[in-house]
């Protein structure tokens, strides 16, 4: 019988130690890209010339922050955060590849960190991701 507790009470501190650290991976994801965000949604100077060197427009700058800060919303929310952390490692894929040829390799290290512990979240959450799109479907269906 303590074979029993003692294996659900490991389980039970296994999961909770878990949701702590994606939460905590969470947090520090949406930080970023909200701090990453802010230049380019107020279109600091540096930051429209930065994305100009690499081919992209000043509404191009744009975009990408509205979509970080989109990312960061989304990772905090709890129904989101797999789709949020999945489209989070699509766009630090975007950055990493686009600043390694550009800036180098010294430059793309925040956005690969950011991508890898967004992959992490990701997969720790994909049961959210399923769940969402079981209500999506349940929602659409006839």
């Amino acid at each position: 019988m303590s074979a029993i507790t003692s294996t659900t009470t490991t389980t039970a501190t296994t999961g909770r130690a878990a949701s702590a650290a994606l939460w905590v991976g969470q947090v520090l994801v949406a930080a970023t890209l909200l701090f990453a965000s802010v230049p380019k949604v107020t279109m600091d100077p540096m930051a429209v010339e930065g994305f100009a060197l690499i081919g992209f427009s000043a509404t191009g700058t744009l975009i990408i922050g509205l979509l970080e800060i989109a990312g960061a919303i989304g990772l905090l929310v709890p129904r989101l955060t797999g789709l949020a952390a999945l489209c989070t490692v699509a766009l630090m894929i975007g950055a990493v590849a686009f600043t390694i040829p550009t800036m180098g390799a010294a430059m793309a290290v925040l956005p690969a960190v950011n991508g890898v512990i967004a992959a992490l979240v990701a997969y720790g959450r994909r049961h959210s991701t399923v769940e969402l799109a079981t209500w999506i479907r349940s929602r659409t269906s006839p």
